[in-house]
This record gives C-alpha cells, structure tokens and sequence, in this order.
C-alpha cells in the first residue's frame, strides 16, 4: 500500500541535534536574500499562503517586504481603508517578520492593530477580530495577516493574508499579491515603502489591540460553558508551544472549569516536541507521533485536545480511543451540533471537502440536511459560514469551525479552540466522550478505513492530472465494484478539484497534485475493509498512471 518510510526517531523525544539553531536561522533571514530567478525562492501562495526556511532563501526578510508592500497595494485598489489586524504564532521567525511587515505597513500609512504586551496571536482570533469589526459595515473594512506557517518544522516562517471576509485569501487575491511581491524581489525591493522598526512602532497608524480578551470573551456565544462547569469533567489542553499559550489559562479563568493546561513553555526549538514520521519536528495536533505526550496522559483526563503553532487545528485525545482521526471526530461533532443548536435555521448546511470522509455523508443524510462538498481549501466555506447557510465547515486535515448559537457567524478561518471546547462539552452533555460517540457511529453506518498516501509526478503529469476529464478514464471498475461516479468538479459548487475524484458503492479515492512538490496525493477510504483499502489504493496508482501514459502518448 504505502511507501512511506516512517523514521526511527518517530513519536520518541526530539534529540538536540535535531533542534533549530535560531540565531542562525534569523541571521539567514536577515542576511540572505532570495534569488527571483529561482522559483524554490520566489514569493509562492499555497492554500495557507507562503512558507519557506531562511536556510533555503524561501522566507527571509525580502520576502516579507515584498508580500507586505503588494498587500498595501491590493488594500489601496480595493478601496480597503479600515484597520489591518496583525498576529503572530510562537514560530522563531514570526517576531521578526511581524516587524518586517510593521515596516512596510507604516510607511503606507495603514492602520495596523498588534496585540497587547505583544501577544501571541492565534488564527482564529485575527478572523473573529475582522468578523466582529466589519459587522454591519459596508465601508471602512479590515482586514488582516497572520505571521505563521502553521503546524511547520521551527525552521519555517510563513505570512498568509485573510481579507475582509475574515477567511483564507482566495486564488484571485492571493495571485495578484504573489505576483507583485515577485515583481519587488526582482526589483530588490526596491519599490517597497519602508520606515524604520522604532518609527514604525511609534506611528499615530500603529495601534493595539486586545486579541485574547476580545476572543475568549467571546466564547460563550459559541460554546456551552456551563454545562461543562456543571459537570466534575477533568480536561487536558496541551498548546504545543503554539500561539494560543495564554489563552487556555485565560479560558479556564474566565468560564471557571477544570482545565489542565499541560505545558505553557514557549520555545522556538520545540524541544519539548515528540518527533513527526518523517524524523521531523512538526506541530501536527492529528499526528499521532507528534502528539504521543498527550496520548500518553488519556487515561489522565475525560477527554483532551492540543492545537497545532497557529491553533487553526486541532487534535482530540479521548480515554476510549486515544487520538481520533481528524475524520472521526468531525463527523462526531457534526453529529452533535446539529442535534444541540436549535438556534440554528433548518436549511443550515454542512461543508466538507472532497477529500474528507464519506461518514459526514451519511451523518448528514440521517440528519436530513444538506451537503456542501467543495475542493480543498477552507476558503470555500467563508462565505456560506457567512450568510448561515453553513453551520459547519471542516477538512480532513483537522481544520473546522461552526455558527455560534444564534446561528450568527463566529470566525471564517479554521479554528482550533472550539473543537477542543465542543468535545469537552459533548463529553459533558451526553455522558461519553467522542470515540464512544463515533462507535456508535460506526455501528450505525459501517466502519471506514482512511489513507493518504504519496506517488511521485513529474511537473507535466501533475499538469496532466490537474486537467483530466472523466471521460479520460477508461476503467469501469474499482478494487472489485463498479463505479459510480468520477467528478473533476466539487458536488456543492461546481469549483475543479484539481484532480480527479472516483466512487463506487463502498469506497472512493481522490487524487490530487501536490502544490509544492512533485508528488501527487491520493486519499482513499473504504466501508469493507483494509484489505478493499489497499486494492482501492493500488488500483487508484494504475488508473492514474494509465491517464499519464495515454496522455503522453496524445503529446507524441
């Protein structure tokens, strides 16, 4: 099935010759520039903006200013005039491009909000932020950065853009800022603004704001703290040094429940990290080798939950089952949310991508609501979480948010907090914990078996699989069934799936070019077994490969 070496250093503590060096990581980012000719080192948007090590000239400081200087122009040609709230994650990289940035930001004049004492600053605290100032406005609208590159290894640095609406840049936007910032690296940046760091911090444009008040104040609109608090429930949180650090204690404090923040260490090595399947450092909360200190202490806690750097995702550990799949636990939550918020309008629907579980499916058929599958990328959700006619939208990479009670918006990005509250709360409400929660599940709709796995791709036959049609494909079956269907457009929106995605009765595969590398991904899942799984995977490979050969041979 999979080739995937899992290396021997994998869920055991990182050793301190895997650790970053960070005085020299930031002298790279200071001291190196990136050549515009290289593509490796070129300002380059994925589905959560750019990411790259100093060490590899792929995130250094003209990096920053280059992106910061073409969001000051995408701000100005879209008549965007409000404030732009800026947060940073506990990455070693993240103060210092924060300043970088701050530079840029002041010297075009635009109304910028830090944090208070310099916080920490989550993603979904910059997205409820934008939410909560540009309600009711139709002028004057915010906008804002986060400085992260997500659950990356510590020598990462990463800077993504969230417009107006509060969520993930779409293709559109973050393709016009890409290319400019790449015209300035070719310039040298040298058509960036920029004043000094001091000047910057002492700019009338240069304000604070109180992120972590503002959001854990807010919380009780979205989860239900006081059956929690009246329960004896013990809960576990562990931040993984992530930016959401401070918030815990704060949460515990204000909503008066027994929470046990595990670890409040911030450090930009991570030493404290347990080692990813690659040899890795990574702060991957759905990774079962990155998570094992937490797994460890399950028996410790009613249930217990981590979040990754930026805590957009979460992981969630229960005595019943240890770590949960990330597509396990939001076809629980589904479950359950849909049960328990009658403040929600009956049309509400459920988001998923096309590459989540097919359990979502029949949870959200039994409950006789919509499904709205989109391609990968949370930022097809923003705008049905919007208007409310998405009340959850979630991706198998254990990203999710949902509607607060009311049924009114509470953040437009990936939000890792909540999802950790909620099975806190469903865990007090029903009296089980989400594993329990998704046996029953199982018993009810079957077992499914899920697997990602990696298969090499040139650049033209990532090209190729990203334009196939399903009439290219010649197979009627699939691992002994026939198929169903084969879409290269999302179901709930007709957007291209960049790919190509096959059904059949009991299982199904995605496949997928890498953004970054030359690799396509396959996700496959399987109501009958690992055994089906396996032939579903291997058989996935052959069409493929049979696609980039008949191509190949059309292009001779």
């Amino acid at each position: 099935m999979s080739t995937v070496k899992v290396n021997p250093l994998a869920g055991k503590p990182a050793p301190p010759g895997l650790l970053t060096h960070v005085p020299r990581l930031l002298t790279a980012y200071f001291e190196l520039q990136p050549d515009a000719s290289v593509p490796a080192q070129q300002v380059s948007f994925g589905t959560s903006g750019h990411r790259g090590s100093a060490f590899d000239r792929a995130f250094n400081e003209w990096h920053v200013l280059a992106i910061s200087q073409a969001i000051c122009e995408y701000r100005k040609s879209q008549g965007i005039t409000g404030p732009l709230f800026l947060g940073i994650d506990t990455h070693a990289l993240s103060a210092a491009a924060l300043a970088s940035a701050l530079e840029v930001l002041a010297a075009n004049a635009v109304d910028v909000m830090i944090a208070e004492r310099d916080e920490y600053t989550p993603t979904p605290a910059v997205s409820r932020a934008i939410v909560v100032y540009n309600r009711g406005r139709t002028t004057g609208l915010a906008d804002g950065i986060v400085v992260t590159p997500s659950h990356n290894p510590p020598q990462d640095g990463g800077f993504k853009y969230n417009p107006p609406n509060g969520g993930p840049a779409d293709t559109d936007v973050t393709g016009w800022i890409q290319n400019r910032a790449n015209e300035l690296l070719k310039a040298e940046v040298a058509g960036v603004k920029r004043v000094s760091y001091d000047k910057a911090m002492k700019a009338a444009t240069t304000h604070r704001y109180d992120f972590l008040n503002n959001y854990v104040g807010d919380l009780a609109s979205v989860i239900d703290f006081e059956v929690i608090r009246g329960s004896s429930l013990k809960v576990g949180v562990d931040p993984l040094g992530g930016a959401g650090v401070h918030y815990w204690p704060a949460i515990a404090e204000a909503y008066r429940f027994n929470l046990e923040v595990l670890n409040r260490e911030v450090d930009p090595t991570f030493r404290f990290m347990t080692v990813d399947w690659d040899g890795k450092i990574r702060m991957d909360p759905s990774s079962p080798n990155a998570m094992q200190s937490l797994i460890h202490l399950k028996d410790r806690f009613d249930v217990a939950f981590a979040c990754d750097t930026d805590h957009d995702r979460h992981g969630i550990v229960t005595r019943s089952a240890g770590l949960m799949q990330p597509n396990q636990y939001l076809a629980v939550a589904i479950d359950y949310l849909y049960k328990s918020r009658t403040g929600w309008k009956a049309g509400t629907g459920v988001g998923k991508t096309a590459v989540s579980s097919q359990m979502i499916d029949r949870v959200t058929a039994r409950l006789g609501r919509r499904l709205y599958e989109a391609p990968v990328g949370f930022k097809w959700f923003v705008s049905g979480l919007v208007d409310g006619s998405l009340g959850f939208g979630g991706e198998e990479s254990a990203g999710a948010t949902f509607l607060q009670f009311d049924g009114g918006v509470w953040s437009t990005d990936k939000d890792g907090l909540i999802p950790g509250l909620l099975a806190a709360e469903m865990t007090a409400r029903t009296g089980r914990d989400p594993g329990n929660a998704y046996r029953d599940l199982t018993r009810e709709f079957g077992e499914p078996v899920f697997e990602r796995v990696d298969a090499p791709a040139t650049k033209e036959q990532k090209q190729i699989l990203k334009k196939l049609a399903p009439e290219q494909v010649r197979s009627t079956e699939l691992a002994g069934e026939k198929i169903t269907q084969i879409l290269n457009k999302a179901p709930g929106n007709g957007a291209p799936l960049d790919g190509l995605k096959v059904l059949t009765e009991h299982g199904w595969f995605a496949a997928r070019p890498s953004g970054t590398e030359e690799i396509y991904k396959i996700y496959a899942e399987s109501f009958l077994g690992t055994g089906h799984l396996s032939r579903l995977i291997e058989e996935a490979q052959k069409l493929v490969s049979d696609c980039f050969a008949a191509a190949g041979a059309r292009a001779r």
